[in-house]
């Protein structure tokens, strides 16, 4: 029977023994290790170990030796500097500002992008002044007559200085809220309680935001007022209904006030419109009057010439003339009948139609009088003068 042991295999110890682990450096064989009790390595052996091998000297028997930490103490400060000089860059966003502070203590303002801090030293605190805040306040409040009105308002604001927003007050947020109540109550202490329902919304909110300003100003928080809004202001509810009867009242005039303006800027263009118009009618009436009358002068002062050269002739023309215009505007005809005068009412001829155009025309160009007179008088015949027939 033949027994093959291998190069690492003792002879002379247990089987599965190693010659390694019954030499020790001269001691005694160890017992082998149970595998379900494993102990952690010892740090100390462990870092010796490395050392060693990281180029230990020898003894004489052969055995390294530990070997000097010094030579390697360059070489950890300097990585530990890289390291140290890396871990100091920071980033700050386009809406903020870095606040560094060293040793606790104020030293400087950043503005966005990339930068770098002493780690350790320095520390750097991000404010955001863009981003709009908004602080509510409301309580009930006594007016100037001595009522209590329920009042709320909102205001928004901003970071303007990061380094006194973090650095002059303990609290700037809450110093704000009490400024703002501050203020309001100053303002609707000033202010009657009618004013306040109905129409001085507007004068509340602008005051306080007046108020709040120069408030702030003294406390110097680096922050900016950047609206006020004026929420509400009721009554109690006790007197609540009374309250709304008054201002639905105040609210209908107010409607009808604007309902009459409105009335009046439609009716006053009109009127205007009709003024112009009379004026500019009375003016061209007024043109026409003297452009006639200087017409007639003109036309008289060339019928001087021909009168004083034949008075009779210019007369009779004149008398014609006359005559056209004055029966052309008259709705009866006159006709000449013996000792009697017919007059025949033409309106009611042309009304009813019942005379043709050219029996018309044989009518007019009968001979009339000077002047129309009423029917059935008699008057008595005078010699006329032949004279030469007109139109009529």
């Amino acid at each position: 029977m033949s027994f093959y042991l291998s190069d690492n295999q003792d002879p002379w110890s247990k089987p599965g023994q190693k010659k390694s682990e019954q030499q020790n450096n001269g001691s005694e064989p160890q017992e082998p290790k149970q595998q379900n009790n494993q102990q952690p390595p010892d740090l100390e052996e462990v870092f010796s170990s490395l050392l060693r091998k990281m180029g230990g000297k020898k003894d004489q028997n052969g055995n390294p030796q530990p070997a000097s930490f010094g030579k390697f103490i360059p070489a950890v400060i300097a990585l530990a500097a890289v390291i140290w000089g890396a871990s100091g860059f920071y980033t700050v966003q386009e809406a903020e500002r870095g606040v560094v502070t060293r040793f606790g203590k104020l030293n400087q303002v950043v503005l966005p992008g990339l930068n770098w801090k002493a780690t350790f030293i320095d520390d750097v605190i991000p404010v955001n002044i863009e981003r709009v805040m908004e602080l509510n306040t409301s309580g009930s409040m006594l007016t100037q007559d001595e009522n209590m009105v329920q009042v709320e308002m909102t205001v928004q604001y901003r970071v303007e200085d990061p380094a006194k927003y973090l650095f002059s007050v303990n609290n700037p947020n809450d110093s704000l809220k009490q400024a703002t109540d501050s203020a309001l109550r100053y303002v609707i202490g000033h202010m009657k309680m009618d004013e306040i329902l109905t129409t001085g919304r507007a004068t509340v909110r602008e005051q306080t935001w007046n108020t709040l300003r120069d408030i702030i100003k003294n406390y110097d928080m680096g922050l900016l007022i950047t609206d006020v809004n004026f929420q509400y202001a009721r009554p109690p509810e006790e007197v609540k209904a009374a309250f709304d009867d008054a201002i639905k009242a105040q609210e209908d005039e107010q409607r009808l006030i604007r309902e009459a303006e409105a009335y009046a800027r439609g009716k006053e263009p009109i009127a205007r419109g009709q003024a112009q118009r009379i004026i500019e009618q009375a003016t061209a009436y007024k043109e026409k009057v003297v452009l006639e009358a200087q017409g007639e002068v003109e036309r008289f002062s060339k019928l001087l010439p021909e009168y004083k050269s034949a008075p009779q002739l210019t007369r009779e023309r004149l008398y014609l003339q006359t005559m056209e215009k004055v029966m052309s505007n008259t709705p009866k005809i006159v006709m000449e009948g013996g000792a009697n005068i017919n007059v025949l009412p033409l309106e009611k001829l042309l009304g009813n139609l019942t005379a043709s155009q050219p029996t018309t025309k044989a009518i007019m160009a009968e001979p009339v009088i000077q002047q129309p007179v009423k029917p059935k008088i008699a008057v008595q015949e005078q010699p006329q003068p032949e004279i030469r027939r007109g139109r009529f």
